[in-house]
């Protein structure tokens, strides 16, 4: 349960539209709730502005399913990261809503109202290669209430490319810059902004990338300001992050 939909809970009660017993029963799972295979955590949507997510890689069909609608019940968004199509037909099966982004590989849920997307995060990731992981960031950040914009192959091979989006990229809030091989986009990105910058280096690259360390050593070596790293192929965390930052921005 989110802020939101506890504050409506609460408002039903206050004019008597709900009963004390039905808002207890509506608040029983809080601020958890103990299955045999996980414990939900229903109140971090109070504590840091947005639902637990779910991680499907090692989870069955089953759990990801069951964890899904646990945390639909509670009425806020629910973003589950790295599914397959197979988890997401059996979760769309009992929540025909819930939608599958293919490209970032995750589910989402978009419940309460509509939410007008705010601020400016702009993802940008230097290669073709690199988009799964700039996708998950993007759909991370959208769920999250942030207005994306995408800007995609420009890599630092081709330099002329960012630079014909810098003055783009400069309106942003928060700039999440995704890249493999040597992972210097995110250096050049912090050295045309003023906004932080949150680096993502992906696995994408010849043997001596080494799955994506070269990128990840560059990118912690970085000599440009305003740089942050996240770990490797952590789209979501690069997203998330971005969206965070985004809405102190705007709230401010």
């Amino acid at each position: 349960m989110d802020q939101d939909a506890l504050k409506q809970l609460l408002q039903q009660v206050q004019a008597g539209e709900l009963g004390v017993d039905d808002a207890v029963a509506g608040l029983k799972n809080l601020p958890f709730e103990s299955m045999d295979f996980a414990t939900l955590d229903h109140h971090r949507a109070l504590r840091c502005g947005f639902p637990e997510v779910i991680y499907c890689p090692g989870k069955t069909v089953e759990q990801v399913r069951v964890i899904f609608g646990r945390l639909a019940e509670a009425g806020g968004r629910v973003l589950a990261t790295r599914a397959s199509d197979e988890q997401y037909r059996a979760v769309v099966a009992d929540i025909p809503t819930a939608e599958y982004h293919p490209a970032a590989r995750a589910i989402t849920l978009r419940q309460g109202g509509p939410i007008e997307p705010t601020g400016h995060v702009a993802v940008v990731a230097a290669g073709t290669s690199d988009l799964p992981v700039a996708h998950e960031a993007r759909v991370t950040a959208e769920i999250m209430g942030a207005r994306v914009n995408t800007y995609f192959d420009v890599g630092v091979a081709g330099l002329h490319r960012l630079l014909a989006r810098a003055s783009d990229i400069q309106n942003a809030n928060v700039v999440v810059a995704v890249a493999g091989m040597e992972g210097a986009l995110a250096s050049v990105v912090a050295g045309l902004v003023s906004a932080p910058v949150i680096a993502v280096p992906t696995s994408i690259g010849y043997g001596a990338s080494f799955g994506g360390v070269a990128a990840l050593l560059a990118m912690l070596n970085s000599c440009a300001s305003g740089v942050s790293v996240v770990n490797i192929d952590n789209g979501f965390a690069g997203g998330y992050i971005a969206a965070v930052i985004n809405k102190q921005t705007v709230s401010d």
